[in-house]
């Protein structure tokens, strides 16, 4: 009761009159006129304005991404950092029901041979180093892009779901809900990739370091705007890399779906596709030369929250 007492004095201090005689000596000199809470108001006003233009300017400096891009936006995602998980980089419990289950080869993932890059964010939520050439970059989508011209009964390319801004493979059976069947998306700006995977396999991913978990994949009220398997994937930037990661995307399609992708069932290469891109997606990479659903959802769940 005391602590309370001594909290409320400090919130809304009694001030003596100019016409008493009585002074109050529960508080420093300083505080014992309300001008110079107002100084000190005045004196913290331009910091707080700086620190909040260099956080918006951060924010505007990973380009379009999940939420408005403009201070609107902002607001959204600075309202949702209390949300944001500790530790992205160390892997979410995998349910006793899919402790047997993964799409990823049974041999696994090989490590990936460098530091994690440096990453920041959460909607945009981008890499800020180790970016690829942007040949690499092309590769890396045109790989996804055949994968879905040679499988179109079960895959197709549209405009993502969660960025709305760059191109995303779509599953055509959604087994396990994402937003609008959606598997996977490229960022143009970091090339780095966002997709939905087997809980097991997003274990293996994460501790090979080939990703980490986005800021809000961590399931309950959070799964209105990712699932929980929801993982960034590191920009690929040699060829090899890009043939680890075309393996995960073939996890992601299998978890999005609920079955496994039958090569043996891909459609005639067009005559016009290079070859050496659709080598590279099954394994073998050789040189080659060559929004609105989801923001609504934030917006309603921040309202909630105030």
């Amino acid at each position: 009761m005391e602590t309370v007492q001594i909290i409320s004095k400090l919130i809304s201090p009694q001030f003596p009159s100019s016409h008493s005689n009585i002074t109050n000596t529960s508080l420093p000199p300083f505080f014992a006129s309300q001008s110079n809470y107002l100084i000190i108001s005045l004196l913290l006003l331009p910091a707080l304005a700086y620190l909040t233009y260099k956080d918006y300017s951060s924010f505007l400096s990973l380009g379009p991404g999940g939420t408005p891009y403009n201070f609107y936006g902002y607001l959204i995602i600075t309202s949702l950092r209390i949300l944001t998980l500790r530790n992205p980089r160390a892997p979410g419990l995998v349910p006793p029901e899919l402790q047997n289950g993964g799409y990823l080869p049974s041999a696994g993932l090989p490590k990936r041979n460098s530091p994690r890059p440096k990453v920041i964010g959460i909607a945009p939520h981008r890499q800020t180093n180790q970016r690829p050439r942007k040949e690499i970059f092309d590769l890396l989508t045109q790989s996804m892009v055949n994968l879905a011209n040679e499988h179109p009964e079960r895959l197709r390319i549209a405009t993502s779901c969660f960025e709305k801004h760059c191109p995303g493979l779509f599953s055509t059976k959604q087994v396990n809900m994402t937003c609008n069947g959606e598997i996977a998306h490229a960022h143009p700006s970091d090339g780095s990739l966002h997709m939905t995977l087997h809980p097991k396999d997003a274990k293996v991913i994460i501790e090979a370091g080939w990703g980490e978990r986005h800021p809000l994949a961590r399931g309950g009220w959070c799964t209105r705007f990712v699932p929980v398997g929801f993982l960034m994937i590191y920009a690929p930037r040699t060829e090899e890399e890009i043939s680890v990661v075309m393996e995960i995307i073939l996890a992601g399609v299998g978890w999005v779906s609920g079955e496994r992708l039958d090569e043996s069932n891909a459609s005639h290469l067009n005559a016009n596709e290079d070859p050496a891109i659709v080598e590279c997606r099954s394994g073998g990479c050789h040189s080659s030369t060559n929004e609105t659903g989801v923001v609504q959802d934030v917006a309603n769940a921040v309202m909630e929250v105030a």
